[in-house]
């Protein structure tokens, strides 16, 4: 069992930045697949970007390549998320999730564990 919870989200104008995080607990996270996806009013949640377990290999939403940066620690049990040149149509509610195979990374329905979410709301 794998509980996250999600925190760093707010509110900032566009082209700003913010970092989420995702703390989850327990001593196996190193074991777990992570991922962020993402969902905006009235839209289906959407992948954001994916992390392996030892953090060697990354995954990314062609919408937002080359912006945000996933990354982990391991030590921490914490999965980031970096937001940089953020746009309004970055606005949404971001959650963290874990599985342990992690494939396909992309497909919301292959993750076991999710957090309770952020928002993040970036203004025009």
């Amino acid at each position: 069992q794998v509980q996250l919870v999600e925190s760093g989200g707010g509110w900032v104008q566009a082209g700003g930045s913010l970092r989420l995080s995702c703390a989850a607990s327990g001593r196996t996270f190193s074991t777990y697949f992570m991922g962020w996806f993402r969902q905006a009013p009235g839209k289906e949640r959407e992948f954001v970007a994916a992390i392996n377990w030892s953090g060697g290999s990354t995954y990314y939403a062609d919408s937002v390549k080359g912006r945000f940066t996933v990354s982990r620690d391991n030590a921490k049990n914490t999965v980031y998320l970096q937001m940089n040149s953020l746009k309004p149509e970055d606005t949404a509610v971001y959650y963290c999730a874990a599985d342990k195979g992690g494939r396909p990374v992309a497909r919301a329905t292959i993750y076991d564990y999710w957090g309770q979410g952020t928002q993040v709301t970036v203004a025009s």
